[in-house]
């Protein structure tokens, strides 16, 4: 298939960006990257697409994700962390069935493939979802995951006792045992779209012995690992009064730092911490709305790039953004560095697409494979109309995208060389009937945890 007819932010070494390009896949591989007139002359028989000038960019990778949290969006408006999770978020998803967690994970992959993503991270995917519908969810979709499984064996969360749901809580068997099953039965499936990560809960969550005997599994069967770390102040306070170690220093002590590892949030950090991360080549996802809405804080995230750490970039869940817009996350991502620091130039916004592409690669270990269109890679792209009011003229296209462009300006998307969004519209699912069936779950849940759902001001 030839994609003709578009400018390629091609996000490769240099950082090229062709205009009147074209983009050749043969079955999931992209087999030739340059001029749209040149690929036509050279493959005359290929099936065409015409991209009408519009914009192509490697499909965006969304680094900390909450599947089961699509359908509870704006439950918990105007709430900090703590109690955001004790009194809303784990109530609520302590009352799931896996019919509810498909339901949720459809609506949120829909979502994601609607604005660009293409590929994600899930942080803490609980058994009580169903890990198999999940990955049924996946395969229906065709949109590439790395889910991470929950691990923990405490029910408290840093500072707090007694806060969490039971319905939210899980033994070393249930989970890690669970995530190291649903790795043999999943991990690689699908043409390769579907990896199993271990995602234990915040230190608080998990005992020091069930830490390293997870980083030995994971060092073993060479699995990601991803964690909530260093979010709200209550984390630095509660390791530093148990343990006598800031949060990154007691992740190194119990193993969970290197390579494969993504931390997400990391906004209480100090310089030693930094340090470390770059030492031992430990990632990063920044989640700026989530870190906003909820008053935790912000990441320092160009302290953490002079560190030389690899920073990606994420959009959590709905109830703490509300969105999965990853267009709209980057041109928040970048202003809020402006205004905290009052330095207009501390972020710009090709750092930022390089967050939310090639870094996001490098985080999940897929670097060699997405993150960028260049011959080899797997065919994973998003196009762009940038000729609308809002957007136009585009003469820089990369300001043009992070800056005015969002998620509903997504034309056409392609996962493993398959169209899977065209026109707008969503091809690989029934948009209606996703969103319906959300919808009537969501109300289940809500009734059984028991918790109103709707506006906090008067309807008549």
């Amino acid at each position: 298939m030839l994609f003709t007819n578009a400018t390629i932010l091609t996000m490769n070494e240099r950082r090229d960006i062709i205009t009147d390009g074209g983009v050749v896949i043969e079955g999931n591989r992209i087999t030739q990257v340059g001029k749209a007139n040149d690929l036509a002359l050279a493959h005359p028989e290929q099936e065409r697409v015409d991209l009408g000038g519009k914009l192509l960019i490697p499909g965006l990778i969304d680094t900390h994700v909450h599947l089961a949290q699509a359908m509870i969006r704006g439950c918990a408006d105007e709430y900090e962390l703590i109690p955001w999770l004790c009194d809303r978020i784990w109530v609520l998803q302590g009352n799931y069935t896996e019919r509810d967690g498909y339901a949720s994970a459809r609506l949120c992959m829909a979502e994601m493939l609607k604005s660009g993503t293409t590929t994600f991270l899930e942080a803490m995917l609980a058994h009580r979802y169903g890990f198999d519908g999940i990955a049924q969810a996946v395969e229906e979709s065709g949109i590439r995951a790395c889910l991470g499984g929950i691990v923990m064996d405490v029910g408290t969360y840093a500072t707090q006792t007694a806060a969490m749901h039971p319905g939210m809580i899980e033994s070393r068997e249930t989970s890690l045992l669970g995530v190291l099953k649903m790795h043999e039965k999943w991990h690689g499936r699908l043409n390769d779209r579907l990896h199993v990560w271990f995602g234990p809960r915040t230190p608080g969550g998990v005992t020091p012995e069930l830490y390293r005997e997870m980083s030995d599994h994971a060092r073993e069967r060479n699995m990601g690992i991803t964690m909530h770390l260093a979010e709200v102040k209550a984390d630095r306070e509660f390791l530093q009064a148990e343990y006598g170690l800031s949060p990154v220093r007691y992740a190194e002590s119990v193993g969970l730092l290197g390579k494969k590892s993504v931390m997400v949030h990391m906004v209480w950090l100090d310089d030693d911490d930094m340090a470390l991360l770059a030492k031992t080549g430990t990632h990063v996802s920044y989640n700026p709305s989530s870190n906003a809405k909820l008053g935790s804080g912000i990441c320092d995230v160009p302290r953490l790039l002079a560190r030389g750490v690899n920073v990606s970039l994420g959009c959590d869940g709905a109830p703490a953004n509300n969105d999965y817009d990853m267009i709209r996350e980057m041109k928040f991502g970048t202003l809020i560095q402006k205004a905290v620091t009052r330095d207009p130039k501390v972020l710009s916004a090709e750092t930022m697409l390089e967050m939310a592409t090639i870094r996001g690669a490098r985080a999940l270990g897929l670097e060699h494979a997405i993150g960028s269109i260049e011959v080899g890679k797997k065919a994973d792209f998003a196009v762009i109309d940038l000729d609308r009011p809002h957007t136009a003229p585009a003469f820089n296209p990369v300001s043009s995208l992070v800056y005015a462009a969002t998620g509903g300006d997504v034309d056409t998307v392609v996962v493993d060389g398959r169209i899977v969004v065209a026109g707008g519209k969503l091809l690989s699912m029934n948009e209606d009937e996703v969103i319906a069936e959300a919808k009537k779950h969501a109300a289940q849940v809500y009734r059984r945890a028991n918790i109103p759902a709707g506006p906090r001001w008067p309807v008549i």
